[in-house]
This record gives C-alpha cells, sequence and structure tokens, in this order.
C-alpha cells in the first residue's frame, strides 16, 4: 500500500518468555520448527502489500538482525525495505523508555519517508491478519488512531490493555493491565483486549508522541500515556479483529491470535499447529508465511525393525532431521534434528541441531538450540528432578532444557 509506513516493535526483553529469550530478544525466540515470532507480522505487513517496513530493536539483537539480514532481503529498485533500526539514542542519553519513546526516537524515520498511514505493530505475537482491512476501517471512521483488539477471559486481562466502546467500537474507557477489568456488554466472563497494533494519522501521531515527550510523570508507553489520554481528545475506534480475514481461510481459523509470553502460551500455540485441521495454519499457499530457509537435505526416517522403526506421528520434521530408529508424537522439530534409535519423544518442541540418544524418554518439554541428550535421559517426567537439574519448569508441567545445558547420562532400571 502507498503512503503506508510499517513500524515494529522488536526490543521486548520477554522476560516471561525465560530462559527462551535468556540469549536472545522475545521476537527472536523460534516458532513452528522454522520460522521466528517476528515473521507472523512480517508476513502480515508483506501479504498486505506493505512494504515499507522499519524494525525497532533494542534487547539482545544480534540473532534478530541475522534472521532478517539472512531471511528478509527485499528489492530495493521499487523503493521497498526492511531496515533494522537499533536504538540509537537519538534524543538524549537513555534506551527506550518504554513503546512510545521508542517511535519518539525515531520520529526522523516519518520525516524522511513522509507516510500518511503509520501502522505501528508488535513483533511478538501469533496470527495472521490482512492490514488493509484494518487501514480501510481506519479511513472510514476518520479515525485519529485505530486499535486492533479481540475478546479475552477476564482472567487473563491482566496482561492487557482493556477498552470500553460505546454502540459505534469509538473508544470510551481504557484499563492498562487491570486487577479487576471491565467485562464487555452482554458477554459475561469476557474482556475486550489492545492487540498492540494500532493505525495512525501520520501528524496526530507525531503531535501526540512529541507532547507526550514533554511531560516527565509520563512512562512514554502507548497504552499507559498515549491511549489513556487521547481517547478523551480524539478520534479514537476499535477494529474488531474477528472480522478480518485473507484468503484460503476457514472459519475456524477466525479470529485466531495468541500472545506466546509465557512458556505455557508458546507450548499451548506450537501445538495448536499439529493437529489435523490446525487453527493456525502454516500450508496456506494464498496467505504464505515466509522465513529463512536453510540450505539442508530432506528429512529422514530410517530403520523399519519392530523395535526400532524411526517414525513421526501427529508432528512437524523440520528439514535435515534424522528420525533413525526412534519414536515423535506431537513433536516440533526444527532443522538438523537427530533422534536416535529407541528413543521416544512425545508433546515437544526440539529446536536447530538438538540430538536426542539412544532410549532416552522426553515428553511435554521444549529443548534449546543445540542441546545434546545423552543416552537414557529422562525429562519431562518428574517436575521435581528436572528443577534439580536446573531446568525450568512451568505452571503446567512444561519442562525447558536451555541452550548449553549439560544432562548426566541415566541408566533405566
Amino acid at each position: 500500500m502507498k503512503n503506508v509506513l510499517g513500524m515494529i516493535l522488536a526490543g521486548g526483553e520477554g522476560r516471561r518468555l525465560y530462559p527462551l529469550t535468556r540469549d536472545r530478544a522475545k521476537p527472536a525466540v523460534p516458532f513452528g520448527a522454522k520460522y521466528r515470532i517476528i515473521d507472523f507480522v512480517l508476513n502480515n505487513f508483506v501479504n498486505s502489500e506493505i512494504y515499507k517496513i522499519k524494525i525497532l530493536t533494542q534487547f539482545k539483537s544480534d540473532s534478530l538482525n541475522r534472521h532478517i539480514t539472512r531471511g528478509w532481503p527485499v528489492p530495493p529498485l521499487y523503493d521497498h525495505y526492511i531496515d533494522l533500526v537499533p536504538a540509537q539514542m537519538r534524543t538524549g542519553s537513555s534506551w527506550y523508555q518504554g513503546t512510545a519513546d521508542a517511535i519518539f526516537q525515531n520520529l526522523n524515520l516519518i520525516y524522511d519517508d513522509q507516510p500518511e498511514i503509520v501502522a505501528v505493530f508488535g513483533g511478538d505475537h501469533v496470527y495472521k491478519m490482512d492490514v488493509r482491512q484494518m487501514i480501510d476501517y481506519h479511513k472510514q471512521m476518520e479515525a485519529d488512531l485505530t486499535i486492533a483488539a479481540i475478546p479475552v477471559p477476564v482472567e487473563e486481562a491482566s496482561a492487557f490493555g482493556i477498552i470500553e466502546i460505546d454502540q459505534n467500537y469509538r473508544v470510551i474507557g481504557w484499563q492498562e493491565k487491570p486487577k479487576q477489568a471491565k467485562e464487555i456488554p452482554g458477554q459475561p466472563g469476557w474482556a475486550l483486549a489492545s492487540m498492540g497494533n494500532y493505525i495512525f494519522d501520520r501528524d496526530v501521531m507525531v503531535d501526540e508522541l512529541r507532547h507526550d515527550a514533554d511531560k516527565e510523570e509520563s512512562h512514554h508507553d502507548f497504552g499507559k500515556d498515549i491511549i489513556a489520554s487521547m481517547y478523551k481528545r480524539r478520534n479514537v475506534y476499535v477494529y474488531d479483529f474477528y472480522q478480518n480475514t485473507h484468503p484460503g481461510m476457514q472459519p475456524h481459523e477466525r479470529g485466531y491470535w495468541r500472545d506466546v509470553g509465557t512458556i505455557d502460551a508458546y507450548w499451548e500455540s506450537s501445538m495448536d499447529l499439529i493437529s489435523v485441521s490446525p487453527v493456525f495454519n502454516l500450508y496456506n499457499p494464498l496467505w504464505p508465511v515466509r522465513t529463512y530457509s536453510y540450505q539442508a537435505p530432506p528429512g529422514k526416517f530410517v530403520f523399519a525393525d519392530d523395535d526400532r522403526r524411526g517414525y513421526a506421528t501427529d508432528s512437524i520434521v523440520s528439514d535435515g532431521c534424522i528420525i533413525s530408529g526412534g519414536h515423535l508424537d506431537r513433536c516440533i522439530l526444527s532443522p538438523y534434528v537427530r533422534i536416535n534409535s529407541f528413543s521416544k519423544v512425545e508433546e515437544s518442541i526440539l529446536m536447530h541441531g538438538v540430538n536426542v540418544g539412544r532410549h532416552a524418554q522426553i515428553k511435554k518439554a521444549i529443548i534449546d538450540k543445540g542441546v545434546e541428550i545423552p543416552a537414557h535421559a529422562r525429562i519431562g517426567y518428574d517436575p521435581d528432578e528436572d528443577r534439580a537439574r536446573g531446568f525450568y519448569v512451568s505452571e503446567n508441567g512444561v519442562t525447558v532444557v536451555p541452550k548449553g545445558a549439560e544432562i548426566k547420562s541415566r541408566v533405566l532400571v
């Protein structure tokens, strides 16, 4: 789309996703075998014909930088670009103080490009969205700001900005991560949550950011400060994400959006990918999900003996993987994973280069990049034992083995 600048906030630390974010920014966390979380917002922009994109980085961005540089080349001939923008302290001696400050410190990008519309989106959610439909709605409502929103259970509302609207979807109230959220009228048990995706008229956004920057008491955050003040003075509307469609979408996919901000949410969203008819479909050619592709050989399954058969059920297996006499069930394997003979892996996510030794047993676990699982190891069966070995175990019992973990072999009796 002409005169639209996409700006992706990708500097998040992702503390709730630790230890997956110990060595990388949250948008750079692998997801869906071969993707990174940031790939989904990038695909939404590109599939929506938004080809001018700035990615604002800050926290532990090296992994993210390499992924974008290698996986998202854009031809400059048509004035298209996907630019990485590191924090530069252009307005003072501090790093980004909040989401609004991240954009304020880079207003030069907006002055240089002079877009009519600025789409400010988060870089850490999993969903598909035709952004053109939201922009059309923004123009139709003659809005200064349009916020994409979706209903969430009230018990989860404390993690979001909660919106109150009138019958015309105009914002009339805002709660930033409330302990007791206001319910949607007529929908008890549900609150209307901001997705962290905003469409601004350029001049309005610049004025609001400059005004906010002068406030010493401000957190310089879109939710806490910009929206909380702006809806009282400007035309601020909600865009109902449930109404958004994309080519090839099936009815059961409508409204799918996940904040993979915790280990349990990350694991559950990953498991959404491997059902027969997934609610988040990676295989729709009409809405392609692009990413960096490894130069790897095809996956291979070897041995056909009854007690040593290499096979996978209800799983995603990437290029370069070798299933050598082991059994996978409901698993997601990144490139170059090896599953050795007599091992069994269930309901687990194995990242790039993981090697599972013979007779090992893994259940409901996330194994980070390059970890060596020794022969006869057991992971995910005893939370207390996993914690004693230095692994993280989530509230819902997902074990995370971080990069660089040293695991002792164990002989089963």
